[in-house]
């Protein structure tokens, strides 16, 4: 389940990246597609390993780039192709929707399993997602925040 989670959001990442007119968008985009990729291959490591030994192995997890991806999402350019109610903005929201489930997910393996190296597994994929959730929230919060001011909708 976890595989097919990842190739689905791969595939969201590739189709927003191909069919938004913004290269900043793109970018982003075929960035967090990337890691998506870089979770299908640790996921489809430990499934091999698995099924041959029945066991999770204990893998050298690297770390997210998060801070690299939030510079290009909260940069200016990207702000400024990106309105409210466009393509972008809704592709943004349902990022947003699938990385939630993907922490949901991956949380709820982590405390169920009495395996380590599988909870390490889950936690890590699960604190890297957190980490795309947050990005993603901040953006889409700063674009509501922008319409907002546009349209006069402060109360002061």
């Amino acid at each position: 389940m976890a595989i097919l989670m990842e190739m689905r959001g791969k595939a969201f990442y590739l189709a927003v990246a191909g069919q938004t007119k913004s290269e900043a968008v793109s970018k982003i985009f075929n960035i967090m597609a990337g890691e998506e990729q870089t979770h299908i291959e640790f996921l489809s490591r430990q499934f091999s390993n698995y099924q041959k030994k029945h066991e999770f192995t204990k893998d050298d997890f690297v770390g997210n780039r998060d801070g690299h991806i939030a510079d290009l999402i909260l940069g200016e350019n990207v702000k400024k192709e990106i309105t409210a109610a466009s393509y972008e903005a809704a592709a943004i929201s349902a990022a947003i929707d699938m990385e939630t489930k993907a922490i949901e997910v991956y949380s709820q393996r982590a405390a169920e399993t009495t395996d380590q190296n599988e909870k390490e597994l889950f936690l890590w994929l699960a604190n890297w997602e957190k980490g795309h959730h947050k990005i993603l929230n901040d953006l889409n919060e700063e674009l509501k925040q922008s319409i907002w001011f546009d349209n006069h909708f402060w109360p002061f």
